[in-house]
């Protein structure tokens, strides 16, 4: 039995590894940077040590630091999370060699799974479908006459879209090998580039593994992560909405890799599953995932919980009976970050101002790391918050999740809530029949509303201008409600905008610009200077 557990990471997952452990009794150690120093997951956790400067190389990836606050507190164990030390070797190595429990794989088997090309090689002894492609780049002219464009550089050592380049025309090989080669070195200290053939229009699907260490190993079942935008996920869900047939034979060249692999704790296998129902393995996550939530709300399987007690010694046995045989329903989750969609999904920075996420029940779960007041700053990753929907069809599931979208209010910053709902309410998504390129076709929509949501914002506050300067509100706004409807004509350089505001409910409208219409799901007076 662990008494103390020191996870090794911030924000979102940190809180989140945080809530299992006091649900199970265990104590836990938060370590923070000086620019987390106020953070909500510093402030969860019963003990929190301070390991370094906000550059991630001076605290949550001091491997020295860390674990020196393991053995100042205490701490029996360490849970990496995802991201930061997740996936170094050498980390997990290390953490062992101090007699302290690692929660994850063995240190060997991410040494093994965090080399792409020595990862493929298994699978292929595995008989698992490889895409074609080839590590020796000397080969690869004789490559391309074999298979042609378009195909996909990808690093190594790589992993959420770093590194990766995809080459339609011969005239372009060279100028994205060069970018794909400097990317992974200055990513992953790691220039090692392997050529794929590119598999057109394909859907990412996924499988959660869960391994004994010793060549036993189960599923719980698969995720669909096709929603993307530059190679990084933004929704996924569980399980797949793919043919039965495809889903047994993807989880099952899943577990046999895990088997083969000897592999120890949750992890994932990663899947592209070609339109003629053709799928290949990608790579193995050897960590929890992010978004693992949506597997816990279909299984009723907290998995950090299970990891826990792989680690504890729990037979495996008695872990793998928890695993029901069949999924319950259909879970959603989107990622809600702090992100700029008409910016080329820029990060965005700031203090959050209001942060409302609406009321969690049954069946919406809202994972994050933030609150009123929390600053979002340039040196860590853009999540701001995960809102994980659950309902019995899939249809359920994206109905819930829309109204989360609408309940959920976030000033201070911009994110990406108009580029999700684009997604949610696309018709491909709606069927289920999207690929991994279709949601980046959808920003002409969000670059839009944003335009329009600047001008509709425009038209409030002058229609509520007073003419003595004293107060630019007509009458009280922001926190209380605003009755009635708004016309303004506007003219932008030479461009006349004609803009109608109708309020829906308290700061919501239906906002029409030269008749087209949109919702504003949030419009709130934060603060206030005499002008104009």
């Amino acid at each position: 039995m662990l008494n103390k557990i020191l996870i090794a990471n911030r924000g979102e997952i940190a809180c989140r590894i945080i809530k299992t452990c006091k649900s199970l009794g265990i104590g836990t150690v938060a370590v923070y940077s000086t620019a987390d120093k106020n953070s909500l997951h510093a402030k969860q956790a019963d003990q929190a040590i301070w390991i370094g400067e906000a550059e991630p190389s001076q605290s949550y990836l001091a491997v020295k630091k860390i674990i020196n606050a393991a053995k100042e507190t205490g701490a029996e164990a360490i849970h990496p999370g995802y991201g930061f030390v997740a996936e170094n070797a050498d980390f997990a190595r290390s953490v062992e060699s101090e007699g302290i429990v690692f929660i994850g794989p063995a240190p060997d088997t991410i040494r093994l799974m965090g080399d792409k090309v020595k990862a493929k090689h298994l699978a292929k002894e595995c008989g698992v479908p490889l895409v074609p492609g080839i590590s020796d780049l000397e080969k690869l002219d004789e490559f391309l006459k074999e298979h042609g464009f378009p195909i996909l550089i990808k690093a190594a050592a790589g992993g959420g879209g770093r590194g990766m380049r995809k080459v339609y025309r011969v005239e372009d090989l060279e100028h994205a090998l060069r970018g794909a080669e400097r990317e992974a070195k200055a990513f992953f200290k790691d220039g090692t580039l392997f050529i794929e053939k590119l598999i057109e229009d394909a859907r990412h699907v996924e499988v959660q593994i869960f391994g004994d260490g010793k060549g036993d190993a189960f599923h719980i079942f698969d995720r669909d992560c096709t929603a993307q935008r530059k190679h990084q996920k933004v929704i996924e869900e569980a399980p797949a909405p793919i043919p039965k047939s495809i889903s047994k034979a993807i989880r099952q060249s899943a577990v046999k890799l895990a088997k083969k692999a000897r592999y120890r704790n949750a992890g994932t296998v990663e899947f592209l599953l070609a339109p003629d129902g053709s799928f290949y393995f990608m790579e193995v996550n050897s960590r929890l995932q992010v978004e693992h939530p949506v597997t816990e709300e279909i299984s009723g399987v907290d998995l950090v919980e299970l990891q826990i007690k792989a680690a504890e010694g729990v037979p495996f046995r008695e872990l793998k009976s928890q695993i029901p045989k069949k999924e319950r329903g259909t879970a959603i989750e989107l990622r809600i970050c702090a992100e700029s969609p008409s910016k080329d999904f820029a990060s965005q920075t700031g203090k959050i101002w209001v942060f409302d996420i609406g009321t969690e029940h049954d069946s919406i779960r809202i994972d994050t790391g933030i609150e009123e007041g929390s600053i979002i700053s340039h040196y860590y990753d853009s999540l701001v918050a995960k809102v994980i929907a659950r309902g019995s069809t899939r249809q359920k599931a994206i109905e819930r999740a829309v109204k989360a979208l609408d309940e959920f209010h976030i000033c201070g910053i911009e994110t990406n809530i108009p580029f999700l709902r684009e997604i949610l309410n696309s018709g491909e998504f709606l069927k289920g029949i999207h690929h991994i390129n279709f949601s980046e076709s959808l920003l002409p929509n969000c670059a839009r509303r944003e335009e329009y949501s600047s001008l509709a914002a425009i038209a409030f506050v002058l229609s509520n201008f007073k003419p003595d300067h004293t107060d630019i509100w007509d009458r009280a706004f922001g926190w209380k409600v605003y009755a009635g409807k708004i016309t303004a004509l506007l003219q932008i350089d030479a461009e006349e905008k004609n803009i109608e505001l109708e309020q829906t409910r308290p700061n919501a409208f239906i906002a029409k610009v030269n008749g087209e219409e949109f919702e504003i799901n949030e419009i709130r007076l934060l603060s206030t200077n005499n002008w104009l």
